[in-house]
């Protein structure tokens, strides 16, 4: 069965037109004209549209950049000067604002087209291509004004969308004197707003996700030059393209922040909306297929969405199950049901109350053996939990042909923490040795913030492409998880430090509101634990002396 060809993305540019209002920062947006068969009828948005092939002929009349500089700072081979052009033109064709200037530099003045019919139909011609703006320019002897316009912004269309747009933001101040006007046949409203007014509620502006993602970047903003000087300064541009998923609510559009982006363009490359971003208790999502999850309904402050269990094992054959999870019987019930073959291994990664308590049950049912680790301090733990087979690290585990797990002992948030690494995706079912939205709390003496350090650094040596955590979705870019993790424990390390410093010497109680002032209050009696661990990690550094429970720095 043949499929029709997937739409290429129709490379486009928006112009961001700022100014400075009475009560500060204002950007204009356009009302765009009510049109059938239009979704975005009616959506205030900024000026843009796509390339033409004439805006190359502006070139030679660009102030500014080059086309090598412009695609060098879009990353593109060359016809990066393009985009510049094609906002300028758009800009004027929408709203009338025209970005050029003379020879002797002043801003051009729109007046000298004629009068405000002659300058409409000029618009509408540019709107038409009947004529380009280079001949407009060489016609006046104005130039465009391309040095006062910063790149901003990268967005396109997620996949699987009928029409998908790779659109260019790029973002300057207003030329002073010009007054913005509809052109009464794409837009419909001229409307200069505070980026917060244009995201109210009471304004009941309908707006496209990356206008509503952009209005929130520009409202951080006091000044049209903050805009500007913040444009001009940033490094590389990241691409921002949505996802599709679904939802209670019906499909919706899913940003990189959200936690389930990564998992949706592993599940559904091609847009089809039908990945779930929610985390149903109960419900068994197919990851792979070799993978198959069901989340456990105990969901808190602690456990996040709730607790992962995860089927592994060759299509169709047997499987072990990693993480029974709570002792909870309507989870029980749903990994029974949701198995994809019969169960031959029952795994654990540590035995903290949310992860291996439903073993005994699962293992009644299934007759399955226990596999893990019994842990060196049973507070906080499920000492029912006893391992017909202990593991060791870099212990493989054959489930059949084509699947294999290797064992990675990962100490710290647990002395028993197991990870496993499914050898033939590269994927690492990480426990809680990483999680997904938050840090794990290292509650010593069983935790050991030494020992997470040292086996997160151990992480970097595996070759891994995404990890399946104990709580949430899966996640790529492994590595970036398990240095940005490095990086945070650290960076906790130091507060410490200077926290320490700064009273001379303190206890916990004293020392927790300094280090934890980021932390909500109501959470600070679980961030005392790891406070406690960073502690104790930096005695054993030698940085740190305790003394009857009052904490000073060594030397």
């Amino acid at each position: 069965m043949s499929h029709p060809p997937k739409p290429a993305p129709r490379h486009s540019a928006s112009l961001i037109v700022l100014r400075d209002g009475t009560e500060g920062l204002e950007v204009l947006m356009l009302r765009r004209a009510e049109r059938s068969g239009d979704q975005n009828s009616g959506a205030a948005v900024f000026p843009g549209g796509h390339l033409d092939r004439a805006d190359v002929r502006a070139h030679p009349l660009c102030i500014g950049w080059t086309d090598v500089q412009a695609s060098r700072r879009l990353g593109i081979t060359d016809g990066g000067l393009d985009y510049w052009v094609a906002a300028i033109r758009e800009c004027f064709e929408e709203s009338g604002m025209l970005l050029a200037v003379d020879a002797q530099g002043r801003w051009a003045d729109p007046a000298a087209l004629g009068d405000a019919a002659a300058v409409m139909a000029l618009r509408q011609r540019l709107n038409d291509g009947a004529i380009d703006i280079a001949s407009v320019c060489q016609q006046h002897g104005w130039r465009l004004a391309t040095d006062r316009v910063q790149y901003f912004s990268h967005w396109l269309t997620p996949p699987g969308r009928p029409k998908r747009f790779d659109t260019r933001f790029l973002v300057a101040i207003a030329p002073p004197g010009q007054h913005a006007s509809a052109d009464e046949t794409e837009s419909a409203e001229a409307m200069w707003l505070k980026p917060a007014e244009a995201l109210s509620a009471q304004r009941q502006l309908k707006l496209m996700l990356v206008t509503e993602e952009t209005l929130r970047s520009l409202a951080r903003f006091e000044h049209a030059a903050d805009v500007i000087a913040f444009a001009a300064q940033q490094g590389d541009v990241p691409l921002t393209m949505p996802r599709i998923g679904s939802s209670t609510g019906g499909m919706r559009p899913v940003l990189p922040a959200h936690w389930a982006y990564a998992e949706i363009g592993r599940l559904d490359p091609d847009g089809r909306g039908d990945v779930g971003i929610e985390l149903v208790p109960g419900r068994a999502v197919r990851l792979s297929p070799r993978i198959v999850r069901v989340t456990a309904g105990n969901g808190s402050v602690m456990t996040g969405p709730g607790t992962n269990s995860y089927f592994v094992g060759d299509p169709g054959g047997p499987c072990a199950l990693i993480d029974p999870g709570p002792d909870d019987a309507a989870h029980v019930q749903a990994l029974l049901a949701a198995a994809p073959g019969p169960v031959t291994r029952i795994l654990v990664t540590h035995t903290h109350k949310d992860h291996s308590p439903a073993a005994q049950a699962l293992k009644a049912a299934t007759g399955a053996p226990l596999c893990g680790r019994v842990a060196d301090f049973p507070e906080w733990q499920d000492r029912a939990f006893e391992p017909d087979t202990a593991l060791a690290h870099g212990e493989r585990i054959q489930l059949g042909p084509e699947t294999t797990l290797r064992v990675i002992h990962t100490p710290g948030h647990a002395s028993n923490h197991l990870c496993y690494l499914l050898e033939q995706e590269r994927l690492l079912f990480t426990g809680d040795h990483l999680m997904q939205g938050s840090t794990v709390v290292i509650n010593p003496p069983d935790g050991d913030m030494r020992a997470y350090l040292q086996s997160l650094r151990a992480l970097l040596d595996e070759y891994l492409e995404w990890l399946a955590p104990g709580h949430g979705f899966l996640i790529d870019r492994p590595h970036d998880v398990v240095r940005k993790t490095i990086a945070h424990r650290l960076q906790r390390e130091a507060k410490v430090l200077a926290a320490i410093d700064q009273l001379g010497r303190g206890n916990i109680d004293a020392l927790l509101p300094v280090v934890y002032a980021d932390v909500p209050p109501k959470l600070h009696a679980v961030a005392a634990r790891s406070l406690r661990a960073h502690l104790l990690k930096l005695q054993a550094d030698g940085r740190a002396d305790e003394s009857n429970g009052q904490w000073s720095l060594r030397g």
